[in-house]
C-alpha cells in the first residue's frame, strides 16, 4: 500500500471513529457495533439521576410527577382512602387484612419508594414481592437472586439490599434499556402471564411496547403459595369473571386460595390490585389499539420546539390538548371532558352502591354464624360474599373510576351488587328460622358503618367494625396434616 493510500487510509479511520462517538466519557453517547446511537450508560444502571444530562428534556418531564393535584375523582394527592368522600367503608370490607389499617390514594412514581417504605401494610413479615413494582434495583435483584426474591424478608434483606444497589423510585431503567434507551418488560411475570395466555412476545410491535412498559405493574396480580412469586391470573382472560374462574381453579390447585379470611363474615377473600391493564385490554380505547402511551405520555413541545414525550404519567383530563386533541380534535374538548366526568359519575355511583350492599352481606353471615346457622348455608352465603366484594373491588382497586372499560365496569358493579344480595337473601332464610329480629339486624349494621366512619384515627377505625353485636371470626386454623 503506498503512502498516500494509508494515509487516507487512516483520515478515513479517523473519521469514521469521530462520527461514530468514539469516546472514553461514560456519559457521552456512542454507537454499538450495528451503528446505533448508544448512551455510554452501563447496563446496570438503575440510577434516575443518571440519564438526567443527556436527557434532561425528559427527565424534567418526569419530575412533573412530584405535583400532588386532584381530578375530580382521582388524583396524586397523599390522602386516605377512608376519607369521607372516598371510600369510608373500607376497613369493614377488608377488615382482618392490612388494608384495613392504611389504604392511601396513588401518588406520582417518584413517591414510590417513599410510600412502600412508611405505608403500615409492610411489616416483618412482608416479602420481596411487595417492593416489586416500587424500585429500579428489581431486575438486577432478580437476576442475582433468582426464585429467593419473591420470598425474601422485605425489611430484613430486600430493602437494604435495594440500598446498598442505589436504587430509585419507578424511572428510566424500568422501561428503557440504559444503553440504547430501547423500550423493554423488565418485569418477567408479565411476559410469562401472556405466554400463558399464548400471545406471542417474541417481537412485539412498538405500539406494544407504549402499552407493555405500563402494563408490566399496573396490573391484578396474587403471591404463589410456593415463593410468593408475583403471578398475573390471565389464563383465562381479563375480564372480571375470568379471573375469578382463574383464583377457583388454577390458583386454587397450585396451592393459592384467599388473600385473607374477613373478621366479619369468616369468608376466605380475594384482594384486587391495580388492573388498569385488563381494563384497558378489554375497553374500548385498547380494542382499537390506543396505547398507554398515547393517552398518559403525549407528545408535547417543550424548549419553544423541541418534541418529546410527555414523561408526566397524570390523568388526561390535566392534558387533554394534547392527549385527547391528536384523535379527538374536531370534538369540542370541554364536551368531551364533561363525557368523561358522565362516565366516571355513573361508575362511582354504581360503585358505592355495591360497596354498601358488599358491606352489609358481611354483617348477615356474621350473623348467621353466631346465631348457630348450619355450616353449608354458610359457606354458601360466604361463597356470595366472596364474589360479591371481588366484582365491586376489581373495579375499585382500578384508577380510571371506570372510563378504562365503561360497559365493563358497570356489568361488574352489578353483578357484585346481585351477588352480595344473593348472600344476604340466603342469609336473611335461615336467620329468620332462628328468630333473629331483622329489624334490629338492620339497625346494628348501620350503627357497625357508623361507628367506623366516626372514628377519627385511621387506624382504629378497623376496631370499630367489630362489636358485641358482631364479633370478630378468628380465621379457621386448619388441622395438622396426616403423618
Amino acid at each position: 500500500m503506498s503512502r498516500v493510500r494509508f494515509g487516507a487510509y487512516l483520515l478515513l479511520l479517523a473519521f469514521v471513529l469521530i462520527i461514530t462517538g468514539c469516546s472514553n466519557d461514560p456519559g457521552e453517547k456512542t454507537a454499538n457495533a450495528a451503528g446505533k446511537k448508544t448512551t455510554g450508560l452501563s447496563a446496570d444502571e438503575i440510577s434516575n439521576e443518571a440519564f438526567k444530562d443527556q436527557f434532561p428534556l425528559q427527565y424534567n418531564s418526569y419530575m412533573k410527577n412530584k405535583k400532588m393535584e386532584d381530578t375530580k375523582y382521582n388524583g396524586s394527592v397523599k390522602r386516605s382512602k377512608y376519607d369521607p368522600d372516598k371510600e369510608p367503608l373500607l376497613p369493614i370490607l377488608f377488615n382482618g387484612y392490612g388494608f384495613a389499617t392504611e389504604y392511601n390514594e396513588d401518588r406520582g412514581h417518584v413517591y414510590a419508594l417513599e410510600d412502600i417504605r412508611n405505608v403500615k401494610r409492610i411489616t416483618d413479615k412482608s416479602v420481596g414481592s411487595c417492593y416489586t413494582c416500587k424500585s429500579t434495583a428489581v431486575p438486577q435483584m432478580i437476576e442475582e437472586m433468582g426464585d429467593d426474591y419473591w420470598g425474601a424478608n422485605f425489611n430484613q434483606v430486600i430493602w437494604p439490599k435495594g440500598e446498598e444497589m442505589g436504587h430509585s423510585p419507578i424511572g428510566c431503567s424500568d422501561c428503557h434499556d440504559p444503553k440504547t434507551m430501547d423500550l423493554r418488560v423488565t418485569r418477567p411475570s408479565f411476559y410469562k402471564a401472556l405466554e400463558a395466555k399464548g400471545v406471542d412476545t417474541s417481537n412485539p410491535t412498538k405500539n406494544d411496547m407504549r402499552t407493555y412498559v405500563c402494563g408490566q405493574c399496573h396490573d391484578e396480580y396474587y403471591f404463589a403459595a410456593s415463593n410468593s412469586e408475583v403471578i398475573y391470573p390471565w389464563t383465562k382472560g381479563f375480564k372480571p369473571e375470568d379471573m375469578y374462574e382463574y383464583y377457583n381453579t388454577i390458583a386454587k390447585e397450585n396451592g393459592f386460595e384467599k388473600d385473607w379470611v374477613s373478621n366479619i363474615s369468616g369468608t376466605p377473600m380475594l384482594k384486587s390490585q391495580h388492573p388498569e391493564f385488563e381494563t384497558h385490554s378489554s375497553g374500548t380505547h385498547g380494542k382499537a389499539g390506543v396505547s398507554c402511551a398515547d393517552c398518559h405520555m403525549p407528545y408535547e413541545r417543550v424548549d419553544g420546539k423541541k418534541k418529546i414525550s410527555s414523561h408526566w404519567w397524570t390523568s388526561p383530563l390535566k392534558t387533554m390538548q394534547t392527549s385527547c386533541g391528536q384523535c379527538h380534535g374536531d370534538r369540542d374538548l370541554d364536551k368531551l371532558k364533561d363525557r368523561v366526568l358522565e362516565i366516571q359519575e355513573a361508575n362511582v355511583s354504581a360503585l358505592h352502591d355495591a360497596q354498601n350492599v358488599s358491606t352489609s352481606a358481611h354483617y348477615y353471615v356474621n350473623k348467621m354464624i353466631t346465631s348457630g346457622v348450619d355450616q353449608a348455608k354458610i359457606k354458601e352465603a360466604q361463597e356470595f360474599v366472596r364474589q360479591g366484594q371481588w366484582f365491586w373491588d376489581i373495579i375499585a382497586a382500578e384508577n380510571s373510576s371506570g372510563f378504562h372499560n365503561p360497559q365493563g365496569s358497570m356489568d361488574s358493579l352489578r353483578i357484585s351488587i346481585e351477588r352480595s344480595n344473593k348472600a344476604i337473601q340466603i342469609a336473611t332464610a335461615e336467620l329468620v328460622k332462628k328468630g333473629v329480629n331483622l329489624e334490629e339486624l338492620t339497625n346494628e349494621i348501620e350503627k357497625a358503618k357508623q361507628a367506623v366512619f366516626d372514628e377519627k384515627v385511621n387506624e382504629k377505625k378497623k376496631d370499630a367494625a367489630v362489636n358485641s353485636y358482631f364479633p370478630a371470626q378468628a380465621p379457621v386454623v386448619p388441622a395438622p396434616p396426616k403423618k
